[in-house]
């Protein structure tokens, strides 16, 4: 009785990340600017990563093959929001600019 528990706490873990892995996607392709395209790529990315990690957890049990997945989600939860803040942060200081913001707005920041 526990392993059907088990196994449907993982198969909806497994259903909810892939579900915000493809609207991460379909944000990306939608959206009109490079900076509400990234938040949807970023936001997306941790939230999926971490749901499929642990519907992977769940039937493995407390295992070596859950420390190690633990391990790589903690790496990508500090990674992933690294590199969406490093990369908009090189947006601004390029010159890309929001869609809709006015013209002669502030657009950089030091």
């Amino acid at each position: 009785m526990i392993a059907i528990v088990l196994d449907l706490v993982s198969i909806a873990l497994m259903i909810g990340g892939v579900y915000l892995g493809i609207s991460g996607a379909v944000g990306v392709l939608r959206f009109p600017d490079f900076f509400t395209r990234l938040h949807a790529a970023g936001v997306t990315d941790t939230l999926s990563a971490g749901m499929i990690l642990t519907a992977l957890m769940v039937p493995a049990g407390l295992t070596l093959i859950t420390v190690k997945l633990i391990f790589f989600l903690l790496f990508l939860w500090y990674t992933s929001p690294v590199a969406s803040h490093a990369l908009a942060r090189a947006a601004v200081r390029a010159g890309f600019k929001r869609a809709g913001a006015p013209e002669g707005g502030p657009t950089s920041h030091n």
